[in-house]
């Protein structure tokens, strides 16, 4: 087995761990699954009632499932089975019946070329060894002058501050790869010889202690996390607003959603 097939496992692996044991409180995460968040990323689509849409890393499927609303038939496709077990309960909760669900590997899509109008990916290209081969992936299954987006956290320009960030995220979810600055973000559709996407951005905020709490860190080290991040508020080090309010401390993620249309052959 040679060195990048065995990283690629161990990541697989500490990917299948981490979400597997996050699966229902993430899909429970109202910072990540509110009415508003949901209905920004669909906007920026423009769905159309005759669309057929792919979420890429569903996750739990509130994705899927804000698009399930507007378009012809909504997919979603995620690496984890108990992640797709936490949708596949949100479609039946909601009566969905034009859901189809998938599951593999991100990097080589199971569809045919130009299969979709709308492709997106929320919150995971920070887990992705090789994002460009994501983004290709969703390139390609995407039909012309369809709809890609990308929504996903990112690292501040300040090296020092990037770092730390990434840092304590490696610490805080060991399935993290990284955290790409903005511009490495919007670079991925430049290279794709795609328009320039617009840019919506919003902040994804916690409260620190409740944040560390349902996380699973390496060697399930929560105070040495909360530690960190609470000495993270001199200086604003992670780049994250880390400020204090009466006792508690608060954070939030920096995001964005990038949107563009592919150029028609």
């Amino acid at each position: 087995m040679s060195a990048e097939t065995k990283e690629a496992a161990t990541h697989a692996a500490e990917i299948a761990y981490q979400f597997t044991a996050q699966a229902a409180d993430f899909a429970a995460a109202v910072e990540l699954h509110n009415k508003a968040e949901l209905a920004a990323l669909v906007a920026a689509a423009a769905p159309r009632s005759s669309d057929i849409s792919l979420d890429v890393a569903c996750g739990p499927g509130s994705i899927v499932m804000a698009f399930a609303r507007t378009v012809k038939q909504a997919h979603g496709f995620d690496a984890t089975p108990a992640m797709l077990d936490q949708a596949r309960a949100l479609a039946d909760r909601e009566k969905a019946t034009n859901i189809v669900w998938h599951s593999g590997n991100a990097e080589a899509l199971p569809f045919a070329d130009g299969m979709f109008d709308i492709v997106t990916c929320r919150f995971a290209f920070h887990h992705f060894m090789s994002p460009a081969r994501v983004f290709a992936e969703m390139v390609r299954v995407c039909r012309p002058s369809g709809q890609i987006l990308v929504c996903d956290g990112f690292a501040s320009d300040d090296p020092a501050k990037a770092q730390a960030f990434n840092e304590m995220e490696r610490f805080r979810d060991p399935s993290t790869v990284e955290f790409r600055t903005l511009g490495m973000l919007k670079s991925l559709f430049a290279a794709r010889d795609l328009p320039a996407p617009t840019e919506t951005y919003y902040r994804v905020p916690y409260e620190a202690a409740d944040f560390v709490a349902r996380s699973f860190p390496a060697n399930n080290d929560r105070p040495g996390l909360l530690a960190l991040i609470e000495a993270a508020v001199d200086g604003d080090k992670l780049g994250m607003g880390a400020h204090r309010e009466g006792s508690q401390v608060f954070i939030a993620f920096n995001a964005v959603i990038l949107a563009t249309v592919k150029p028609a052959v």
